[in-house]
């Protein structure tokens, strides 16, 4: 039975509360994140090693950066699904994969990832760049429970995200901030390897880093 992992901080927002947030951060996402979370989504593209031919899924896809790559290594053959909470992002990412000339090779899904479509066994791949800290501590092990669903057998996960494996004020501080604005301050530092392996998931590579000081983690597992 895949629980929640001990001392996992919850998540004080809604659903709606959360779209809504990125809704109104679209528009200068890429300048707030692109810097801090650029190379370990990079890194996590390396780690999954996409191929001609195969069918990828990104949740939180966020303004398309990742889908424009994963769709030029997946080629025409491939397939490749971005499944967003926010319409303003998907908005963006469509855009995104217009300018490049891959706006039919992708297909958008909106929604919760809790809920969105996912077919069963269909996916040779799954990426979340910076989305599973975002989720509340009990629905983390159900979406993983999706993402390896939605893998065929021998199938791949990359997960990028902040880790909790590390110290210093600076993370007490930002544990502080999230705890007390966590409308504003909602993504947080989790266990990511410890709630990979309780979901059934090995892990095949992982590589520890840091993004605005922070501790964080890339992680490949296989189903």
């Amino acid at each position: 039975m895949v629980g929640t992992a001990p001392g996992t901080t919850r998540v004080g927002r809604s659903s709606s509360e959360s779209r809504r947030t990125y809704d109104r951060l679209a528009p200068v996402y890429d300048l707030l994140a692109g810097a801090g979370e650029s190379r370990l989504r990079e890194a996590g593209l390396r780690f999954l090693d996409i191929r001609e031919g195969e069918r990828v899924l990104e949740i939180g896809c966020a303004t398309g950066r990742a889908l424009v790559k994963l769709a030029r290594t997946a080629g025409g053959t491939g397939r490749v699904v971005g499944v967003d909470l926010s319409p303003a992002m998907l908005d963006r990412a469509r855009r995104r994969l217009a300018q490049t000339g891959r706006g039919t090779r992708v297909e958008l899904r909106p929604g919760d990832a809790l809920q969105v479509r996912l077919e069963r066994g269909f996916f040779d791949a799954v990426l979340l760049a910076f989305t599973l800290e975002l989720f509340d501590a009990p629905d983390i092990p159900k979406l993983l429970a999706r993402c390896r669903d939605a893998l065929r057998a021998g199938g791949r996960l990359c997960v990028a995200a902040l880790d909790d494996g590390g110290k210093g004020p600076l993370l007490r501080l930002y544990g502080w901030a999230h705890r007390r604005f966590p409308r504003t301050v909602d993504c947080r530092p989790i266990p990511v390897r410890q709630f990979i392996i309780e979901a059934g998931f090995k892990i095949e590579k992982s590589l520890t880093a840091d993004v605005w000081g922070l501790p964080a983690v890339v992680v490949l597992a296989g189903n």
